[in-house]
């Protein structure tokens, strides 16, 4: 099974989803405003890449967090704020055949769904 993850108002999001249509490509889409990040879905990714692909350092959210935090982000605390806030995660973030994709890019998507343009 394919799955995106995001949120439903992000335009990279946006464009991913509507590439996957495009191409009659059947996925789920994971909101992470609708839809709760368990643990085990955030270990889960963080172990298909590393936190420092993952964390959107140039997001709203991420801006937002006290000093304290970004100062300190080990692996414990990320967790923890990823956990209560998945916009802190890069977006969209495609899982196929159990690779973890982050972004969206015309090019690396015709690549990873093998088609030709």
């Amino acid at each position: 099974m394919i799955t995106i993850y995001g949120i439903n108002n992000c335009d990279t999001v946006k464009k991913a989803i509507k590439w996957l249509k495009q191409e009659n490509i059947n996925h789920e889409f994971f909101d992470f405003k609708k839809q709760q990040l368990t643990p085990e879905l955030l270990t889960s990714l963080v172990n298909k890449s590393e936190w420092s692909a993952l964390l959107n350092k140039r997001s709203t959210t991420f801006r937002n967090l006290p000093e304290e935090i970004k100062s300190n982000l080990t692996d414990e605390t990320l967790f923890k704020c990823v956990l209560e806030q998945p916009t802190l995660l890069k977006r969209p973030l495609l899982l196929c055949d159990g690779q973890l994709t982050l972004g969206f890019k015309p090019d690396l998507y015709q690549e990873i769904f093998n088609i030709n343009s």
